[in-house]
């Protein structure tokens, strides 16, 4: 069975909402390992991280410069785009997720192929983890307050997570990579 990972930039207080505001400051060449290190064949985005995405990556791949590597294995990777509305993509490899998000994810895992990647798309991520269908949350947490925005986490039932591993890069960004724990039901 296919794995599941999410990748999200979240600030000290839990905001993953518009990380371009406030992430850049602190990437360096550790960084960008750690998020090349979760390139997968498959990626799951939805349609607010795709329409960022595509409106970046197919040009910075096309002008050449050093991400133009990176910015060419996103372009490669199949792409399922989670939305409501119909979409019509401007970039290769995109597909849009037909049906119920849960259902077509617990497929897409029975499928022959690669780890499954999740950049962003919170939405996404907050629905596959209570459906226990996320096999790893990656967080590359900043040292920073933001105060306002969306938060990784919303109200609703508790989620358990064990911690795999944990890393500090010079910037002071936290690399931590959890997995979800056993639940205990009273």
């Amino acid at each position: 069975m296919r794995t599941i990972a999410a990748g999200l930039f979240i600030s000290l207080d839990g905001v993953v909402q518009d990380p371009a505001d406030w992430h850049f400051p602190y990437f360096d060449d550790a960084m960008g390992a750690a998020v090349e290190a979760q390139m997968a064949d498959t990626l799951i985005l939805g349609r607010v991280t795709y329409d960022s995405f595509a409106g970046a990556w197919p040009e910075r791949e096309a002008e050449g410069g050093e991400d133009a590597g990176f910015a060419k294995a996103l372009g490669d990777a199949r792409k399922i785009i989670v939305s409501r509305q119909p979409l019509e993509f401007t970039w290769r490899n995109c597909e849009l997720l037909q049906g119920d998000l849960v259902e077509a994810v617990t497929a897409l895992k029975r499928e022959e192929g690669g780890r499954i990647a999740i950049s962003g798309s919170v939405s996404v991520v907050r629905q596959l983890l209570e459906a226990g269908l996320l096999d790893e949350l990656h967080l590359l947490v900043h040292p920073i307050a933001v105060r306002k925005g969306e938060r990784l986490f919303d109200e609703g039932s508790p989620i358990p997570l064990e911690l795999v591993s944990s890393e500090t890069f010079p910037t002071g960004v936290l690399n931590l990579v959890y997995r979800p724990a056993a639940r205990n039901e009273p």
